[in-house]
């Protein structure tokens, strides 16, 4: 078994280096972290809380070990083939073309969809706190802005997100500490340790129930791997800014949502009838401070997810595309890169159109909010499928590896996992992405036929190079 491609670099590949390196390990992390979002449980805690009958810090801890295993195989993969394209560049060299295909076409019920989802969420947030400007309007603000951001460079979306991350991190610090202090006071519950454990209530099933709902906080911690090819490092700093960014994360969830927990005035009323509003939080830490409290996290809220969030999230699905395109797998125009600014620009700007087609028709319906989550969630699970077995196919297959731990248990375990939870998914989600997989598998079967299979195996193009006399035409893979 060698790393020797991931040293070499993407034109070791048979690509040209077009994306500009100059992110740094501390970049990759600031990156993931805002992704994720620190403060993301805000947003969410109410359905966690009632899906874990009141043990949201449980439900947390779980979904962080259950994405922890899906960080090492992403680790992994990232040495192996340091290129953008995320699960569907290792599927793709990791098992074959075709599944690596398969694998892209479901992370874009992810990548694709989730921008439209934090621009509608952030509106309907920023709405409710200043009625006079319909969601519409805020919806489009906030698209606009992240493309002029994105546009510009990857250089000033790290420089973004570095700001943006001090912003969220300051929010947080001022509601653990106001949290902290009043239940000190004897606000609240008091201490205890029912957030992570309540033998009144505890079930696994009830669990890991949570967990699939906890786990949407997660996402986005993958996204750091589109970033390979502007990474100026070593090909481990992409895995290692994964898993540091998920240990980060992980643990700045639990600490909040522990706090807010028992700041929760009347626990059973909220397991029993939910959080339709979306206010648990914002009720918390009104409890622990006051309205002013309550309107700072709100805000800080919709700014995270519909600006910060989204910023790395469309950054994020245009290296998708632009990968996927350069493979020939979409249309060419999408692997065009701007010649100064060095990034994807016409996949920059096709994301932001669907971002904004997508906003404004979800946030026409009802169930809008509840259908996008479901469907990235679906997506981005079953693509965590697929990576764990490249793992295993990649190295303990093909090259012989005898590290047992990476290669094969900590793979199988987190597939495991997965699986449980994707069986214990909403049905309408299951139902809509079986049906984007068929529609997957037909557009793939008609590229195909047209001759526009791509050539992504290493060991294929490596014998198709070795017959060749080492000199591989234009386009295809040393």
């Amino acid at each position: 078994m060698t790393d020797t491609p991931a040293s070499r670099g993407v034109e070791s590949f048979g690509y040209r280096q077009e994306l500009r390196r100059s992110l740094t390990f501390s970049d990759l992390l600031v990156y993931g972290l805002v992704f994720m979002v620190p403060i993301a449980p805000f947003g969410i805690f109410g359905g966690v809380f009632q899906g874990s009958g009141g043990m949201v810090a449980l439900a947390y801890v779980l979904g962080m070990v259950a994405m922890m295993f899906t960080a090492l195989s992403y680790a992994q993969m990232s040495r192996a083939f340091p290129m953008a394209g995320s699960v569907y560049t290792y599927a793709g060299r990791g098992i074959g073309a075709p599944v690596g295909f398969l694998s892209g076409w479901m992370i874009l019920l992810d990548y694709v969809l989730v921008p439209g989802l934090l621009y509608l969420i952030a509106g309907v947030a920023m709405n409710s706190l200043v009625p006079s400007i319909p969601v519409w309007l805020w919806l489009i603000g906030f698209v606009l802005l992240n493309t002029a951001v994105n546009y510009l460079g990857i250089e000033t979306t790290a420089r973004v997100n570095k700001a943006v991350l001090v912003g969220e991190l300051l929010v947080l610090a001022v509601f653990v500490t106001a949290g902290v202090i009043a239940l000190a006071a004897g606000k609240g519950r008091g201490f205890d340790f029912t957030p992570l454990y309540d033998g009144h209530t505890f079930s696994w099933s009830l669990a890991f129930g949570a967990v699939s709902i906890a786990v949407l906080s997660f996402l986005g911690f993958d996204g750091i791997s589109t970033l390979a090819e502007e990474n100026r490092d070593s090909a481990k700093a992409i895995g290692r800014s994964m898993v540091a960014a998920l240990l980060l994360a992980g643990t700045l969830f639990i600490a909040q949502t522990w706090v807010a927990s028992l700041l929760v005035t009347d626990p059973q009323a909220l397991i029993r009838d939910g959080d339709p509003n979306g206010t648990a939080f914002y009720d918390a830490a009104r409890t622990a401070a006051g309205g002013w409290l309550a309107t700072v996290t709100a805000v800080a809220t919709a700014v995270a997810w519909g600006f910060a969030n989204s910023l790395v999230a469309q950054a994020a699905t245009s290296r998708l595309l632009f990968a996927m395109a350069r493979d020939r797998q979409l249309p060419s125009f999408l692997a065009k890169v701007h010649p100064t600014r060095r990034v994807p620009v016409n996949a920059t700007l096709l994301t932001a159109g669907i971002s904004l087609v997508l906003g404004l028709y979800t946030a026409s319906r009802d169930d809008g909010i509840t259908l996008l989550s479901t469907l990235v969630n679906f997506g981005a699970l079953t693509t965590f499928l697929v990576l764990h077995v490249a793992v295993v196919v990649h190295y303990l297959v093909r090259n012989r590896s005898r590290d047992y731990w990476r290669h094969l248990i900590a793979p199988a375990l987190g597939f495991a996992i997965l699986a449980y939870v994707i069986v214990n998914a909403d049905i309408v989600a299951q139902r809509l992405g079986f049906v984007w997989l068929l529609i997957g598998a037909i557009v793939l079967v008609g590229l195909m036929a047209t001759g526009r299979r791509p050539r992504l195996s290493v060991a294929e193009s490596t014998e198709s190079t070795e017959n060749a006399d080492n000199t591989p035409s234009a386009g295809e893979h040393q």
